[in-house]
């Protein structure tokens, strides 16, 4: 293997955070603000670009690290090295609640495809780079604009998602249709497109935009229940100044006249 073997424990259920442990000489790379804490033995050190074991030097760095900005991420990783002469473990915490993800990228042939602030920690010698949307259409309406996380390598990765995530494998041919927010990764074999969703009425009064996301197969798709985009519009809608702070038909519209929200 070309990565470190790490061994790892998720603890939590909505707020999850990944210990990670580490032999001497193991090292664990990080999203920047990631940590969560570590044990006597560890050294952490802040990288110039994506962690990688081979990154062609000083212009290698350059070029991973301005990838990492495409997709709004720090130009700086975080490496946290066992220096020690036993065992030591590492933690990392998932920034909002949901769910975090392992992936043995040698299960899947070395390739993952995230969206944009998804990963969270990986074993060193794991690459983070950036995938391009080969169609202008699904670039522009899929949901997670042009350009998306891209891990490869052959170690473990963690990378974070909203509400409740599942699973799907896809055969070859098998279509998945779902709102364009959910998509949190996939193999690289999987296809990804949009479509437009038919109907006047649908459109207008459906509450779920003009595309749904179209996976297919061959390969494995994993999809979350609450985008974070969808959380945060949801917090504005009811913390805004007109926001209402009763819910409930003639209950709720009697308690908002009484708190003087009418």
């Amino acid at each position: 293997m070309n990565s470190h073997e790490i061994d790892y424990k998720i603890y939590g259920e909505e707020l999850q955070f990944v210990e990670i442990e580490l032999d001497p000489g193991e090292t664990a790379i990080a999203e920047s603000g990631a940590f969560l804490m570590m044990e006597e033995g560890i050294q952490m050190q802040t990288m110039f670009g994506d962690g990688s074991q081979n990154t062609g030097g000083l212009l290698g760095k350059m070029l991973s690290a301005g990838k990492r900005l495409l997709t709004g991420e720090s130009l700086f990783m975080t490496a946290f090295t066992n220096s020690g002469f036993g065992k030591s473990r590492v933690s990392f915490a998932a920034p909002y609640t949901g769910k975090i993800i392992a992936l043995d990228l040698s299960q899947y042939e070395g390739k993952i495809i995230a969206q944009k602030d998804a990963f969270l920690c990986a074993a060193k010698g794991v690459s983070i780079g950036i995938q391009f949307q080969r169609r202008l259409g699904t670039g522009i309406f899929g949901g997670e604009g042009f350009i998306m996380e891209k891990l490869e390598g052959d170690g473990m990765a963690f990378v974070h998602a909203g509400g409740y995530v599942i699973k799907k494998e896809l055969a070859v041919g098998e279509t998945l249709r779902l709102d364009t927010g959910c998509v949190v990764a996939y193999t690289g074999r999987v296809d990804f497109d949009i479509e437009f969703i038919r109907g006047l009425k649908n459109w207008m009064f459906g509450g779920e935009g003009l595309f749904y996301a179209v996976l297919r197969g061959p390969g494995t798709v994993w999809i979350q229940s609450l985008p974070i985009s969808r959380l945060a519009a949801k917090i504005v809608s009811y913390g805004g100044m007109g926001g209402r702070r009763e819910e409930g038909g003639i209950l709720g519209g009697l308690g908002n006249l009484l708190d003087g929200d009418n």
